[in-house]
């Protein structure tokens, strides 16, 4: 077994900051090689102190928040503009940091492009839904539209 600190949200694993211990293999065939966690070392609890803190600055605080913050997302639809050929289909796929964006330039609040889930990729014109994660207890599905560019 390895010992880890998370760099990045690891859905099923833990958040930022989080010591984890995790099998030989995954750590480092999956975790490491990505970029999403360190091996663990007595020096690095200052940088999981930092992480912590910096994640606590970013997050919503409190389930309230939260909630409020998922029914101001699923009461709306929004839109992205993607090039796309003649039959729908789309020159590339929608990204997470695309749903951020438009989110974000819809009138929503600001949401982190890593705490987007997207379930299939988005490949064509349509309507799809996408998971966002607001905080460990709550998630929104949002609606989100593609329409080809003019």
């Amino acid at each position: 077994m390895a010992k880890l600190i998370l760099t990045h949200e690891v859905t099923g694993l833990g958040t930022p900051g989080d010591v984890v211990e995790v099998k030989d293999g995954y750590a480092r065939n999956y975790l490491v090689p990505r970029g999403l966690a360190t091996a663990w070392t007595k020096g690095a609890e200052k940088q999981v102190a930092a992480i912590r803190k910096a994640r606590k600055a970013r997050e919503i605080s409190t389930l309230e928040d939260a909630a409020a913050v998922r029914e101001a997302l699923q009461a709306r639809t929004f839109t992205i503009t993607a090039k796309a050929g003649a039959s729908g289909r789309l020159f590339g796929a929608v990204t997470t940091s695309d749903i951020a964006e438009a989110v974000s330039a819809g009138g929503g609040p600001s949401i982190d492009r890593r705490k987007v889930e997207i379930g299939q990729p988005i490949k064509a014109v349509g309507d799809y839904q996408v998971q966002v994660r607001l905080h460990a207890d709550v998630s929104a599905q949002i609606d989100v539209r593609v329409v080809p560019e003019a």
